[in-house]
């Protein structure tokens, strides 16, 4: 099987492995991230025809709607979405955390999400496609500094 994948976070990580592993399997690749220099690299690496990258911040809902009614032709039918767009801030103890942290956390980890996933629903329902959602080993058991990440980054 082939199709269209949308990667969030593809700039480093799982999410950089998981384009260079769906394009190696013959997909067409969306890859999303912040660092356009990374970005421009991977398309460099994988071929333009391959991957189409979209810069922006997941936690910027104007931005998300923006790229995604702008995809060109022949990346618009997605067909699977991986959010894998995280970070860890405010792993200071709980009592000593940036709230300020934590919010951007909460925003790139849960809102983001959950904003791109629901933007995207319609077309990946009509394709009858999937969504896989990344989660993190350290949401699995208490650790120090991780007070807020850990609630961020758990999945059912």
């Amino acid at each position: 099987m082939s199709g269209t994948v949308l990667i969030t976070g593809a700039t480093a990580g799982i999410g950089q492995a998981a384009a260079r592993r769906f394009a190696s399997a013959g997909w067409k690749i969306i890859a999303t991230g912040r660092r356009a220099e990374r970005l421009n690299d991977l398309v460099a690496e994988l071929g333009a025809d391959v991957v189409h990258p979209l810069v922006f911040d997941i936690r910027d809902e104007a931005a998300i709607d923006a790229v995604l009614d702008a995809l060109p032709e022949g990346f618009g039918d997605i067909d699977v979405l991986i959010n894998n767009a995280g970070l860890a801030l405010g792993t200071a103890a709980a009592q000593d955390a940036d709230l300020d942290q934590w919010r951007q956390m909460i925003d790139t980890n849960i809102t983001g999400l959950v904003t791109i996933t629901r933007r995207l629903l319609p077309r990946l329902i009509a394709r009858k496609g999937a969504i896989l959602n990344i989660s993190s080993v350290a949401a699995t058991y208490p650790y120090k500094g991780g007070n807020a990440y850990g609630g961020t980054k758990r999945t059912a």
